[in-house]
């Protein structure tokens, strides 16, 4: 399949600035077995689960990654953290008038400095050697690191809804925007009908939102996240599966993690990175229904929903959901789709 084959034209207007005043109070547009398309909201999701079904969630937290520094030349550079590697050396992308060489200083507000030891591809290597954590140093100086897509500064709301109310697990650098409509009382709600939940981690890279650069998907290189699915995850999972319960991964990044563990043929427990590329052709192992956020055209993202639910359907759900004004990407409306 070509990258083209998954563009669509999408009025500016509907990318979402702001989240919505409540967290639950987003659109839900759902796509059904028979490939029906009916309008719903996010507050009636327990409406579409049953008794048995288990909840599958990202528990990463947003860390503030995004740095305002200097050269000592005064020369301006902004840095969004990728990974933090240990509590002294960070991978990161720049953005600079000249790229710096290996020994240049970086000089935050505060004077903090970072140096750059070296590139690992389009990343940089930074060295910091002060005396404060690290973590600290970024909750006094560094900003929420909101999407491209999103044309403004951050604010203070965004420190509290580009999070999750169920984040627990710091170290991502975009949000997995699927579990931003859930509220602990909806999660409760659920609960007490039947409707467990499970938490994985996944730490979503600022690599989520790099363009396929190559016209042919098959031949992208997929970056990598770390990503943690322990033992009692699977075995829930496992039991759910064999008591008749489906699974309901809320955002690719879930999907991810998940098919990761199941990789080899058999679901086991897995930490480490992962790398999986998923896109239409691929058989999905664990995972039965998906809830997920409006994709870019020709992200990976929406390949991946494109392969659990057929592209010809997805990309109809996307051209009626620009029709009835839907709201797109990270801040915008959710879509509860079934496997095909």
């Amino acid at each position: 399949m070509l990258t083209s084959d998954f563009f669509y034209d999408l009025p500016e207007a509907l990318i979402a600035q702001y989240p919505p005043t409540q967290r639950d109070a987003s659109d839900m547009l759902y796509l059904g077995t028979e490939n029906t398309l009916t309008d719903s909201l996010f507050k009636k999701l327990p409406d579409y689960l049953e008794p048995g079904d288990l909840i599958v969630l990202n528990d990463t937290q947003v860390i503030p990654a995004r740095l305002f520094a200097k050269k000592e030349t005064g020369g301006k550079v902004e840095i969004m953290i990728e990974r933090i590697q240990d509590d002294k050396t960070l991978l990161v992308q720049l953005r600079a008038s000249k790229s710096p060489k290996p020994g240049t200083l970086l000089l935050l507000d505060d004077k903090t400095r970072l140096e750059v030891k070296g590139r690992q591809g389009e990343l940089f290597l930074l060295d910091y050697d002060g005396k404060e954590l690290l973590s600290d140093v970024l909750d006094r100086l560094g900003h929420i690191p909101l999407p491209p897509y999103i044309s403004r500064d951050d604010e203070l709301l965004d420190f509290d809804r580009y999070q999750t109310v169920f984040s627990a697990s710091p170290g991502a650098v975009a949000a997995p925007t699927a579990g931003l409509h859930f509220t602990d009382q909806l999660l409760d709600d659920l609960k007490k009908s039947g409707v467990d939940n499970v938490k994985i981690t996944l730490h979503v890279g600022a690599g989520t939102f790099q363009p396929v650069r190559v016209n042919d998907i098959s031949q992208h290189h997929m970056h990598s996240e770390y990503m943690c699915v322990s033992e009692d995850v699977v075995n829930k999972i496992k039991a759910t599966k064999k008591s008749g319960g489906r699974i309901l991964a809320v955002g690719t990044t879930v999907v991810r993690s998940l098919e990761s563990a199941a990789r080899t043929g058999e679901f086991t427990s897995f930490e480490g990175d992962t790398d999986i590329f998923i896109y239409p052709g691929y058989e999905f192992k664990v995972v039965d229904m998906l809830l997920t956020n409006f994709h870019l055209p020709g992200s990976t993202l929406l390949m991946l929903v494109c392969a659990f639910a057929g592209k010809e359907n997805v990309m109809n759900a996307y051209r009626h959901a620009i029709k009835e004004k839907y709201r797109f990407y990270s801040y915008g409306d959710a879509m509860l789709v079934t496997k095909c």
